[in-house]
C-alpha cells in the first residue's frame, strides 16, 4: 500500500502489519479499572524535554499513529536507575544525561549499536531488529514516563515492573522503584520525541470517541496558550514562598532523645515549591507543645538545611537526626492543610492535564491548565465547585472534571494526610 514516506520515517506497511497485528490491537484506553480525562496520560506523567512538542510539529495524518509509524535508528544500549518519589523536569532532564553518559561511548573511541526500528502507535513502543525482524524490547505506552531527545539522541525512559515472585522474595529494601533508560541515536531524534508525545494525544482522541464526546479537534497551540495565561495561582501561592516575611523561623525545644513528634508527608509534584508538609502532630510530643506549628505547614528547612526539592526520606532523616538535641530550629511557611485550586476552562475541548483515579491525583501534564491552576500529583479532591465529592463514586468524579466548563473549583490535600485526619491510617511520627 502506497503511504507517504518523510526522510527515514515511514508508516508501517503490509510486510509488518501481519507480524503486528495480534499485539498491536488498540485497547490502551479501554481498560476498566482505569478512566483518564483530558490527558492521555496514565499514573506516571509522561514530560517532554520541549512542552512545545505536545502541540506543534505533529504528523500530517495524526491517526496514523493508531497503527503505528517507523523510524530507523541506531540503538545504543540501555541502562537501570533508580526512581524516587515525583521527579521534577530538571531531575528527570539529569537522569537522562546520566544514562547517556553511560552508554554513549567517549569520543574518539567506536561505538557499538545496533540498527533498529523504532515503532511507535498509540498502544505500544517496540524495538525492532532491522536485520533479524525480531522485537527486541515492548513496552505499553503508558509505562513511558520520560522522553528527551538530546542533540542527535533520544533517551526513552520506562518504568520497570517487578515480577509477583521477585517481589515476594526480595527484601522490602531493594523493591525501590527502577527505570530502564534506553539511548538511541538518530537524525531525527527531535520527531521522534514529538511523535511520542501525539501518540498520547490520539489515544486520548481515541478514548473521547469511545465514550461518545463529540468535539474531537485538536486545540491550535495559540489558542490553548491563551488560556494557559488566564490562569491564576488561587492563593497566590508563589508569593507565599518568595517573600521572606511569609516565612517563620520556629525554635522547638525538647528533652534530649525526645522524638521532635510530626509526621510529614510531600508537598505533591505540581506544587510551587517541592518540599515537606505537616501531616500530623503528637499530641504531647515536642512539636506540639511549642504552639507554633500546624498541620498543613510546609517545612522549608531544618536547623539551617534546606529540604526544598529533597526526597521524602532524606526530609525524615534530617529530622530523625534531630532526635539528640536539645533545640531544633524550624522554618516554615504557614500553610492551611487544603490546597484551593481554581481552573479556568472556557471549553471541553481545552485538555485539564491531569487524571484521577479513586478521588486521588495520580497524573499531571506538566505546564497544563491544570498545573498552573494549582493541582498536585498525590492529592486526594476533597471537593469541586463547593460539593464534598469524599464519598461520591469514582465514575462520578470524572464525569463531573471532564464535562465542567468555566471556573472550575477544587479543594484537595496529601492523600496521607486526608487518611490520617480520617483515621483511616495510624500516625508514625518521627
Amino acid at each position: 500500500m502506497g503511504r507517504k514516506r518523510v526522510g527515514t520515517r515511514k508508516v508501517i506497511s503490509s510486510c509488518f502489519k501481519y507480524r503486528y497485528a495480534q499485539s498491536c490491537m488498540y485497547r490502551f484506553l479501554t481498560q476498566a479499572n482505569i478512566f483518564v480525562f483530558n490527558s492521555p496520560i496514565m499514573p506516571t506523567p509522561l514530560e517532554i524535554l520541549s512542552q512545545s512538542t505536545l502541540t506543534r510539529g505533529l504528523l500530517d495524518d495524526p491517526s496514523v499513529l493508531i497503527e503505528g509509524v517507523l523510524f530507523r535508528a541506531r540503538y545504543l544500549g540501555s541502562t537501570q536507575l533508580v526512581c524516587e518519589g515525583q521527579p521534577t523536569k530538571s531531575t528527570r532532564m539529569c537522569q537522562a544525561e546520566e544514562a547517556v553518559s553511560r552508554i554513549k561511548a567517549p569520543d574518539g573511541e567506536t561505538q557499538p549499536s545496533t540498527e533498529v526500528d523504532l515503532f511507535i502507535s498509540t498502544e505500544k513502543i517496540m524495538v525492532l531488529n532491522t536485520d533479524l525482524k525480531e522485537i527486541m524490547m515492548d513496552h505499553a505506552l503508558r509505562t513511558i514516563s520520560y522522553i528527551a531527545d538530546i542533540g542527535d539522541l533520544v533517551v526513552l525512559m520506562a518504568r520497570r515492573r517487578f515480577v509477583p515472585h521477585e517481589m515476594e522474595e526480595a527484601p522490602k529494601i531493594n523493591r525501590t522503584p527502577k527505570m530502564i533508560c534506553h539511548v538511541f541515536e538518530s537524525e531525527e531524534a527531535q520527531f521522534i520525541a514529538q511523535s511520542i508525545g501525539q501518540a498520547f494525544q490520539v489515544a486520548y482522541m481515541e478514548f473521547l470517541k469511545a465514550n461518545g464526546i463529540e468535539d474531537h479537534s485538536f486545540v491550535k497551540e495559540m489558542d490553548y496558550q491563551e488560556v494557559l495565561n488566564s490562569q491564576e495561582i488561587f492563593g497566590d501561592e508563589l508569593q507565599m514562598f518568595a517573600k521572606k516575611e511569609m516565612q517563620k523561623e520556629v525554635v522547638v525545644p525538647k528533652a534530649k532523645g525526645e522524638i521532635l513528634g510530626v509526621v510529614i508527608v510531600e508537598s505533591g509534584w505540581g506544587s510551587m515549591l517541592p518540599t515537606v508538609v505537616i501531616a500530623n502532630l503528637a499530641p504531647a510530643g515536642a512539636a506540639a507543645r511549642c504552639g507554633q506549628l500546624n498541620i498543613g505547614d510546609q517545612i522549608i528547612a531544618i536547623n539551617g538545611v534546606s529540604l526544598v526539592g529533597l526526597p521524602l526520606s532524606t526530609c525524615q532523616t534530617y529530622i530523625k537526626n534531630s532526635k539528640n538535641q536539645t533545640v531544633v530550629k524550624l522554618t516554615v511557611v504557614p500553610c492551611a492543610p487544603v490546597v484551593e485550586v481554581k481552573i479556568k476552562r472556557p471549553d471541553t475541548k481545552y485538555q485539564l492535564g491531569f487524571s484521577v483515579q479513586n478521588g486521588v491525583i495520580c497524573s499531571l501534564l506538566r505546564g497544563g491548565i491544570a498545573e498552573r491552576g494549582g493541582v498536585r500529583v498525590g492529592h486526594r479532591i476533597i471537593e469541586i465547585n463547593n460539593q464534598s465529592v469524599v464519598a461520591v463514586p469514582h465514575e462520578k468524579i470524572v464525569n463531573l472534571l471532564a464535562t465542567s466548563v468555566g471556573e472550575i473549583l477544587m479543594k484537595t490535600m496529601p492523600t496521607s494526610m486526608f487518611r490520617l485526619l480520617t483515621g483511616q491510617e495510624s500516625p508514625v511520627y518521627i
